[in-house]
């Protein structure tokens, strides 16, 4: 394996450009080898950016040199791979993410998401610089996989758990003028089914909001809830399954939606839109007891993202 060496002299007097200097480094896990000599595993898209410091350097009037190392011998490639061992930042994430699950007792559901999604960025970024992954990686991911289900089960102990198989193709039809049943106090999954039932599916759709899911009523149609006719399916969130069984997935601007409620519900990159959606959900729900207000008041916000979505000019900025 090849290496890149970036040698580099810094003007004394310019701290502006050495915090610069460290924080670019920092940011592609470079290693020191020595004062003013870094090295990182030959990679084009880092040789670039070695590059790129390398010309802010000049125009300061440093001085750099990026090389690159052909693979030395056996004892200095393995020192060298050494250097680039991730476990003890992995434990110091680990130790975040830990703290932000003690806070589950006293903090609201959005204000834990918030935190969880920062360290969610951290672990992305540390596994950006971990060129050479092992199982202090795997272990990350799987904390991480556990914690965002112990967060869910903490908040929505009734939410569903995925079921698995194939989704069947529906005719809209066979679906109009039905009841249709979830959870009370919709949170984002659901209030968005009950969106897209409505506004796609069912125009006369009525809602039933359960306190007991087990009271669910036998001539309705259940959504995100264990046993439901629509609920979560392999990875994807109820919102989703809809969106599938409907025929309605290849709609951009819902695939869009999709991608906003899948990553409130159970976690990922979230959309530009998501948290001014979470936050606008939360606050209604604080001002409205009634579930069926709640959904007028959220059907307007939807519609309006919707629109959005749709623009061509909106795909930019996703």
């Amino acid at each position: 394996m090849e290496w890149l060496l970036l040698i580099a002299t810094i003007p004394g007097q310019n701290s502006g450009l050495r915090v610069r200097f460290w924080r670019q480094l920092k940011a592609v896990g470079a290693a020191n080898l020595r004062d003013g000599v870094y090295l990182l595993p030959w990679r084009e898209n880092l040789q670039a950016t070695l590059s790129s410091v390398r010309n802010d350097l000049m125009s300061a009037d440093g001085s750099a040199y990026v090389l690159r190392q052909p693979e030395p011998e056996p004892a200095v490639q393995q020192e060298w791979m050494g250097l680039f061992d991730r476990r003890e930042a992995y434990g110091e994430w680990r130790t975040d993410l830990d703290k932000v699950l003690a806070t589950l007792p006293s903090l609201t559901e959005p204000e834990v998401r918030r935190q969880l999604r920062l360290v969610r960025r951290s672990l992305e970024a540390l596994e950006a610089i971990d060129y050479f992954p092992g199982e202090a990686q795997e272990q990350a991911k799987r904390a991480w996989q556990d914690a965002e289900a112990r967060v869910t089960r903490h908040y929505s102990p009734d939410e569903p758990l995925a079921a698995w198989g194939e989704i069947p193709r529906l005719e809209k039809q066979a679906y109009r003028g039905r009841r249709w049943a979830t959870r009370r106090r919709p949170w984002v999954d659901r209030i968005a089914c009950a969106w897209l039932i409505r506004r796609f599916i069912d125009p006369d759709a009525a809602f039933v909001w359960l306190a007991d899911i087990h009271d669910c009523p036998q001539d309705a149609l259940g959504f995100d809830f264990d046993g439901a006719a629509f609920t979560h399916i392999g990875n994807r969130v109820s919102f989703e399954v809809l969106l599938a069984s409907f025929g309605l997935d290849q709609d951009p601007a819902l695939a869009r939606l999709a991608s906003l409620v899948h990553a409130l519900d159970v976690g990922g990159e979230p959309t530009p839109e998501a948290l001014g959606f979470e936050a606008i959900l939360g606050g209604a729900r604080t001002r409205i007891a009634d579930d069926d207000s709640l959904l007028a008041e959220m059907s307007g916000v939807l519609d309006s993202l919707y629109v959005t979505f749709q623009s061509p000019s909106s795909a930019g900025r996703a």
